[in-house]
Parts: C-alpha cells; sequence; structure tokens
C-alpha cells in the first residue's frame, strides 16, 4: 500500500495554502509525515528575527521589519524523524520559494549562506496576525532545491548532522516581498527530559551534554525552551 502524504503549494500564503494540498503518493525518496516517537534524542529551538537574514550571495539582507519566529524542533535521530511547531508573528505577504515550501532549515553558520536541507509545512494564518504549522517528518528528505551536481540538497542529509554542530543549522522563511528571508535564526540546543513534547510523546533524559552544562545555564535554557512549549500547548488547547 503506497503511503500518503501532504503536498503544498510554495506561493499560496495564509489559509489558501490548506486549501490547496493536494494527496499523493509518497516516493521512496521523499520523506513522509509521521506520528511523533515515544522519545527524542536531542531537541533545539529557533528564536528567528529580521536582522539575521542573509541572501544567497552571503551578504545581509533586511527581512520583515517587526516580524519574529520561534522553531522548535525535537529529533530522533535513530529513527530518522524531526517534529516541529513553527510560529511566525508579523509576516505579511504570499510565501515563496524556488524550493518545495517556503519554509525551511539550512545548514548554514551565523552570517553565512546555505542549502536548504529540510522544508516544512508553511505556517497558516490563524487569523490573528499568528502563522503556525506542526508536524513531525520522517527522512530521507527532500527539498526540491538542486546543488550544481544536479543532487537535491536534502540528499545525502541526516539528523545526526544536526545533534553534532546545531549552531551551523538555521531556521528561516520566505516571502514573495522578502525573498532571502522575513526572518532568521541558528539552532539552539534545550534539554530533552522533562519538555513536554506536544504530541503525546514522552520525553527521553537528557544527555550528557546537558548534565555538563552549569546548574544556572542549564536551568535558563530550559526555561527558555518549556516557555516555548507551553505556547504552543496553549496554542493547540484554543484551537481544541
Amino acid at each position: 500500500m503506497s503511503k500518503k502524504r501532504s503536498i503544498r503549494i510554495l506561493t499560496i500564503g495564509g489559509a489558501a495554502a490548506a486549501a490547496f494540498t493536494l494527496l499523493a503518493a509518497a516516493p521512496a525518496s521523499a520523506e513522509t509525515e509521521v506520528q511523533a516517537p515515544s522519545t527524542f534524542t536531542s531537541a533545539f529551538t529557533v528564536m528567528a528575527t529580521p536582522d539575521q537574514v542573509i541572501s544567497t550571495a552571503g551578504a545581509p539582507a533586511p527581512g520583515e521589519a517587526g516580524a519574529t519566529g520561534t522553531f522548535d524542533f525535537r529529533i530522533n535521530s535513530d529513527q530518522e524523524i524531526i517534529c516541529y511547531d513553527i510560529t511566525l508573528t508579523g509576516v505579511t505577504g504570499d510565501y515563496m520559494s524556488p524550493a518545495k515550501t517556503a519554509t525551511h532549515l539550512h545548514q548554514a553558520a551565523v552570517g553565512k549562506s546555505g542549502p536548504p536541507r529540510i522544508a516544512f509545512a508553511n505556517p497558516v494564518d490563524q487569523g490573528d496576525g499568528t502563522r503556525t504549522s506542526s508536524g513531525c517528518l520522517q527522512g530521507p528528505f527532500t527539498t526540491g532545491v538542486m546543488n550544481d551536481a544536479g543532487a537535491d540538497t536534502g540528499t545525502g542529509f541526516t539528523l545526526a548532522q544536526i545533534e553534532a554542530d546545531p549552531a551551523s543549522f538555521t531556521g528561516d522563511s520566505h516571502t514573495a516581498a522578502f525573498t532571502s528571508g522575513v526572518v532568521r535564526g541558528q539552532l539552539t540546543q534545550v534539554p530533552v527530559g522533562g519538555v513536554d513534547t506536544g504530541f503525546g510523546g514522552a520525553a527521553q533524559a537528557g544527555t550528557g551534554s546537558d548534565l555538563a552544562l552549569g546548574a544556572g545555564a542549564l536551568g535558563l535554557v530550559g526555561v527558555l525552551g518549556t516557555a516555548a512549549w507551553i505556547a504552543v500547548r496553549r496554542r493547540h488547547a484554543q484551537e481544541g
């Protein structure tokens, strides 16, 4: 039996994006939408702002003034699954990107450009100026963007690469008016243990690197991560 997944139209923004969702057989080479695993090996957050946007030429580019974004990721690198909750505020206009969606994880250090490795569902307008999207994807991943060798920029990418060097990855989203990005931000690791996954899965205990942090630093990171998840849970409760 062929698996099914949602295919979203790239340049359609807001609620219209959901209206144009199509069902198609998922090729073996593309990621699939899955349920959250019972455990995660790592978790990351992104605080995205317009002043961090970088063009494909590697130069600073203006994002959308006043816009902000929060990208929360939970990863099970053993099963090659990434779960995401993305919230954009102050973003206007339709999405646009040469990739199959306009919301991405790029392999790019601070101040540098880099290829997209994962394409996420574009956040949908909730009617109050806030756009959100959530889900879980299982690799292998595709982006719809080809590199100089003619291969998809998701080819060969694994989630273990994020865990090995999270600061070398960034989350962003693109619109027709801000093709380089409306907001962008680097990944920061947060503790997995004790953080509500938002999907009913039990979070795994923190990693050794978490435990190596000083108590004060770990507490601060934990508060930031938990606060983000509380906001997500409240939003889900309101929608329910």
